[in-house]
């Protein structure tokens, strides 16, 4: 019962803070129009005066007279009428204020409220989180400013930052685990693409740095050999950059879920995809084209091929739906529409990705460095 008459008090007071100015319309109004007859008043006096002390002639007075006279006429009619006039043409306003106002506002709460629900103080939501990923950050974030050297806390919270796109804080997080922990290939690779995600897809000098120092303590980090094979062919260094993308095609698994991404960028820079691996990959990643198909598109028009290229996406899609979990296939599938220009499939297929890839996940940040390299918005993760 104290909710909803706390409820009714503060409805009251809002709905007065909101009528107050309307209320105010018509007297403001009246006032001023009591003014100006005041002032025309005052005129006309001042007129009797200059004429009896001979300073205006009777013919001049008598066209000054005229035109005050006018002048108080019309404000001295307009005066009851007009100071109405507002107070009318507000009857909707208030009418929504009082009524539908606070009618709409309690519609909303007993649809989306629950007022039986008891109050739980901060401290009590911060001790037992459950699924709410603000309360745990919070929860995370008061710990480490009672105790910032604690490296294992950096560490959990730094891929959530990233996760929710505060990736300025993840940054930090990032750097506070390698100086309290010491670096190791995975927690400066974890740096560097945060950099790059920080740069929207550019990888910075130091973004390079960070990942020359995890490949320093991990050679075959495919990760940082990605990165760096693109620094190059954003230097504009092709030749470079193709030699580096088919290295790291050559040293990667049959199948390893990079190397759609890989072979791409070996065809951007002029060279020739890994046959052998797109093959081998072909089982795991439905909808790609066999060689019986890739034929076929050579001997037909731009149109026609075009019209087979949607079409294979589309059944690329398709099989998406029934198997979720193929990575592979998603990745080819948002760079396929993005090639498409088809910018809202790309998002709808990234968005659908990272249901069963999360962000913060090995596959999930390879979904999103894609996104960014193809100009797409990352933010579907906060969604």
């Amino acid at each position: 019962m104290l909710f909803w008459i706390l409820v009714a008090v503060l409805t009251a007071v809002v709905g007065a803070i909101l009528l107050s100015p309307l209320l105010r319309g018509a007297k403001v109004a009246d006032d001023g129009r009591a003014g100006e007859a005041a002032v025309y008043r005052d005129q006309l006096r001042e007129l009797d005066r200059d004429l009896a002390g001979g300073l205006i002639s009777q013919e001049e007075a008598g066209y000054a007279r005229a035109e005050i006279g006018r002048r108080l006429l019309a404000v001295s009619g307009a005066g009851p009428s007009a100071a109405k006039v507002p107070a009318r043409g507000h009857y909707l306003s208030q009418a929504f204020i009082i009524v539908l106002l606070p009618v709409v506002c309690l519609c909303l709460y007993l649809v989306k409220g629950n007022p039986g629900l008891p109050s739980q103080p901060l401290q009590a939501r911060l001790e037992h989180p459950g699924n709410d990923l603000a309360i745990s950050i919070v929860k995370v974030e008061q710990h480490l400013a009672q105790q910032p050297d604690d490296g294992k806390g950096w560490e959990v919270l730094a891929p959530i930052y990233l996760k929710t796109g505060r990736i300025g804080d993840a940054e930090l997080a990032y750097r506070n685990v390698i100086r309290l922990l010491g670096p190791n290939a995975e927690r400066l690779g974890n740096l560097g693409e945060v950099l790059i995600m920080k740069a929207d897809g550019i990888v910075t000098a130091e973004a390079r740095s960070s990942l020359q120092q995890s490949l320093a303590l991990d050679a075959d980090n495919p990760r940082a050999l990605f990165y760096l094979a693109l620094a190059l062919e954003q230097y504009g260094k092709a030749e470079q950059a193709k030699t580096a993308f088919e290295a790291l095609a050559k040293q990667s698994p049959p199948g390893a879920p990079w190397m759609a991404a890989v072979n791409d960028h070996i065809v951007k820079n002029g060279g020739a995809a890994d046959t052998a691996t797109a093959d081998s990959a072909n089982a795991n990643a439905p909808g790609n084209p066999t060689s019986e198909q890739v034929a076929a598109a050579d001997a037909m028009n731009s149109g026609d091929r075009q019209q087979m290229i949607r079409g294979m996406v589309e059944s690329l899609d398709a099989k998406l739906k029934d198997d979720p979990r193929n990575f592979e296939g998603w990745m080819r599938l948002i760079r396929s529409y993005a090639v498409l220009k088809d910018k809202d499939r790309a998002v709808d297929a990234l968005k659908r990705s990272l249901k069963t890839f999360p962000a913060d996940g090995g596959e999930g940040k390879q979904l999103l460095a894609l996104a960014k390299e193809l100009g797409l918005p990352t933010e579907v993760t906060q969604q």
